[in-house]
């Protein structure tokens, strides 16, 4: 069949082809018997806009998934971890624990009983009479106020607190609380301080003769941890001429 033969063909059936030029683009449609021009539709304002910036948003996307490093694992890789033994020591065997334990234990164990013994020297004070009365020059002294406290301490030979005191443990522990540091030796007191005359002295004073010390309560009276036997209480002075020394 030649050409022309072929387009009469077509011509006879009613087929027509068109062909429309439209804003730089071409269009060709076949319709069943009607010829139609349609121009191709242009992105104009917002829309053209938006095409534009989604385009650049693509083509920067592609460049950094091309450009992006590449890790690749073999398929049959293997990962190795190392294994290391823990040891484990029980409370019971660790030496260094158990010592601070004992340690502890030792510490609360030694302020409780020193607790217990001030307790029990202030309920001995406040039970235990006194053989002498005491002069009213003592009352509201503060170093006679502290003495009485340790009233019914019970003697103790190398004691210095309220668990048991011998004569300088008494004077030392006393004058300590008031902020008065003296050595536990009776002999050695008595280089501490100012003596005073026997007319001069007052109540609060420390009071020594040779392997004795204690505190003068005022009148004929003392206060000391006498001997071996007795308990911290006021007594007559017995000492035919003692020392008085002011401290503080």
């Amino acid at each position: 069949m030649t050409p022309f033969t072929e387009l009469a063909q077509n011509a006879a059936v009613g087929r027509r082809t068109a062909v429309a030029a439209a804003g730089g683009a071409l269009l060709v449609s076949t319709f069943g018997g009607a010829l139609v021009a349609q121009a191709a539709p242009v992105e104009t304002g917002h829309a053209k806009m938006n095409s534009v910036d989604l385009n650049a948003l693509a083509t920067q996307a592609r460049e950094a998934l091309s450009n992006a490093p590449v890790v690749s694992v073999a398929p049959d890789a293997e990962l190795n971890v190392e294994k290391s033994a823990v040891s484990v020591v029980s409370a019971a065997e660790n030496e260094d624990y158990q010592a601070e334990l004992a340690a502890n234990e030792a510490e609360e164990a030694a302020e409780a009983a020193a607790a217990e013994a001030a307790e029990a020297a202030e309920a001995a004070a406040s039970t235990v009479s006194s053989s002498v009365d005491i002069p009213a020059s003592a009352i509201g002294n503060s170093v006679i106020s502290i003495a009485s406290r340790y009233i019914g301490v019970p003697y103790v030979s190398g004691g210095a607190s309220p668990s048991g005191m011998d004569c300088s443990g008494f004077t030392q522990y006393v004058f300590g609380q008031l902020g008065i540091s003296l050595p536990h030796s009776s002999s050695a007191q008595a280089g501490y301080g100012t003596q005073v005359p026997a007319s001069e002295a007052q109540p609060g004073d420390l009071m020594w003769t040779p392997g004795h010390v204690s505190i003068y309560a005022g009148g004929n009276t003392m206060i000391d941890a006498s001997k071996p036997g007795t308990v911290v209480d006021f007594r007559t002075i017995w000492q035919s001429n003692p020392t008085f020394i002011r401290l503080g």
